[in-house]
């Protein structure tokens, strides 16, 4: 058990680059795999075991919940990129700092998140245009998981804090005790006590309240400059100021970007109950297709913001393009996969020929276009390692919100074609990728050589 408790930090300033990229993307690709396992076998459950407009139901919440959950995560990124460069850079009184102003920053944050999700639930769903036979379980998820959303904001907090300084394992450790734990609830409540959508949604608070209690303990449990010590909690202010600096941009960003894909929900919700579980469907899948994108990019972020901290920046960008071409090479694979067992794939959610025909269409539609996604992904974390975490910010919201709300209001105009509707997420993603490409590019980063660039 001490072995399990034990710290697994790791200095990125020295070493070989691929192997420590890959040392800490995989048990964060694990991580992120086991975290979206909570909501896929949520809606599997439902979807076999309840009905179709049950599974619409869930994957109409989603959006919803990333509202909240995204300004939080962005919030962690800020805080992690903080801890990160103290730890490159070893300054140990700031990285203590760093670790107790983040932990109290996440309590308050689980109390205004709790709040805030309770009010927005009904003016969501009816924004959304939900239809009457999917409103009444979509309702229930929302209000059962925003009453316990405080273990997700915690856990993200805590994790962040291990993965600022190398550990990804131990986060690893946390989430497969989740998963077993919303597995077994999700049977349970669904399945056994027919509890329905509100079932699922309780196996999930439960799930997020067993990793918020392990994390925690891991790092009361850690011995060293970044482990809590809870009577040193305390907000303070250069610190606070810093993690709002880099994480409320990211935050903001993420927050108005899941806005922004309620109003492409809703376009979609035209379409029936069928084609609101098909685009479920598919978007489960779409969450295990960003993973190895989005876990070798917190990689490059950490790795980029330990080497900014020493000052080492041909290194940090020479990890950029490792990680470009790791994430380009799995992301292909698993899209051709995708594209061959579309259909095998998305009736594991559901029996219904209907929804199926819909989740195999968004399927072999959008899966080609991943490949952007990649860029995107590296491009932001690098950036948000060096500090520039408004860059990205408003690339995201001009790419993911403004000009894809006016081409979504464009192709319904020209006739509300369930294509042309699907293509908003590609054309957001180009977009994106060549905004960012420009933005590295012009960056800090690319400008500098070996000079310190000063904490952010």
């Amino acid at each position: 058990m001490n072995r399990l408790f034990a710290g697994r930090d790791a200095d990125m300033t020295v070493g070989s680059i691929p192997r420590l990229l890959t040392a800490f993307a995989i048990p964060m690709a694990l991580g992120l795999l086991l975290q979206q396992l909570y909501n896929t076998v949520d809606a599997l459950v439902v979807g076999q075991y309840v009905s179709s407009q049950a599974l619409a139901a869930v994957g109409t919440t989603g959006s919803i919940c990333n509202m909240l959950v995204g300004f939080c995560a962005g919030l962690s990124t800020g805080a992690g990129v903080v801890i990160a460069r103290a730890y490159g850079a070893h300054d140990a009184p700031r990285l203590r700092d760093a670790v107790h102003t983040s932990i109290l920053v996440a309590v308050l944050l689980s109390i205004l998140m709790t709040l805030l999700g309770l009010l927005i639930v009904d003016p969501m769903l009816r924004l959304m245009n939900t239809p009457d036979d999917v409103y009444a379980d979509a309702r229930t998820y929302l209000v059962i998981y925003f009453g316990g959303i405080a273990g997700l904001v915690m856990y993200n907090m805590g994790s962040a804090v291990m993965r600022a300084v190398g550990d990804s394992t131990r986060p690893l450790v946390v989430l497969f005790v989740s998963a077993v734990v919303n597995i077994v609830s999700d049977l349970m409540c669904v399945i056994v006590f027919r509890m329905g959508v509100a079932g699922a949604a309780w196996a999930t608070i439960l799930s997020q309240l067993a990793s918020c209690v392990l994390v925690l303990a891991f790092l009361t449990k850690e011995k060293g400059d970044y482990g809590i010590r809870w009577r040193q909690l305390r907000l303070v202010p250069g610190i606070l100021r810093d993690i709002f600096t880099i994480g409320l941009p990211s935050g903001i960003q993420q927050g108005i970007t899941s806005f922004s894909n309620v109003f492409v929900q809703s376009y979609t919700n035209y379409f029936g109950s069928a084609a609101m579980a098909g685009w479920a469907s598919y978007n489960k899948l779409d969450a295990y297709i960003f993973v190895p994108s989005q876990s070798i990019a917190m990689g490059a972020s950490t790795f980029v913001a330990q080497n900014a901290g020493a000052g080492r920046y041909s290194r940090a960008r020479e990890g950029v393009r490792v990680s470009l071409f790791m994430s380009l090479g799995i992301t292909a694979v698993l899209c051709l996969a995708c594209v061959i067992w579309a259909r095998q794939a998305i009736a594991i959610f559901s029996p219904d020929p209907e929804v199926i025909r819909f989740g195999v269409f968004f399927v072999t539609l959008i899966s080609p276009f991943y490949i952007f996604t990649c860029f995107t992904q590296t491009y932001a974390g690098a950036l948000r390692g060096i500090g520039n975490a408004t860059a990205p910010m408003y690339i995201m919201l001009f790419s993911y919100v403004l000009f894809r709300q006016a081409y979504l209001f464009t192709a319904k105009q020209l006739g509300n074609d369930l294509t042309a509707i699907s293509l908003a997420y590609p054309v957001g993603w180009m977009m994106c990728t060549a905004l960012q490409a420009v933005a590295y590019h012009r960056s800090i980063l690319c400008r500098r050589e070996e000079k310190s660039i000063g904490k952010v």
